[in-house]
């Protein structure tokens, strides 16, 4: 949330792995690192895309919304144009694909087991 969301690096191995058709996948808070990747165009590279990442109402709960820098829900939904996904409930699993199956995210901890589900199946698929 702090680091590797704006970190230059982090964006261009991001960027670098989606040009070769690779996976890129995070869980939890960890989909703020993509939250501020834009591709050669200067669109965001989660416009349009579905998206998943650990939702406000869970941060509230959890007691961490005061302590992070920005909300990741709203700046997953803002950098996908509003495609940000969640559980019906919180603390439930969650995970989307996009970019063709080369887009993996989960909403939180619970999801972890999922996001790996889908890494594989994408793997198996040549994805």
């Amino acid at each position: 949330m702090w680091d590797l969301a704006t970190d230059p690096i982090s964006q261009k191995i991001i960027l670098e792995f989606h040009s070769q058709q690779k996976i890129v996948s995070a869980v939890c808070h960890g989909p703020a690192a993509l939250a501020n990747v834009k591709l050669a165009d200067g669109s965001y590279f989660l416009a349009g895309q579905p998206v998943a990442g650990f939702s406000n109402s869970e941060e509230e709960a959890a007691g961490y919304t005061s302590a992070m820098p920005f909300s990741l829900e709203d700046k997953l939904n803002e950098a996908s144009g509003g495609k940000y996904e969640k559980a019906s409930q919180d603390w439930g699993e969650h995970a989307v694909t996009g970019h063709g199956g080369r887009l993996i995210t989960g909403q939180n901890p619970a999801s972890g087991k999922k996001v790996g589900e889908l890494i594989l199946e994408a793997l198996k698929k040549g994805k």
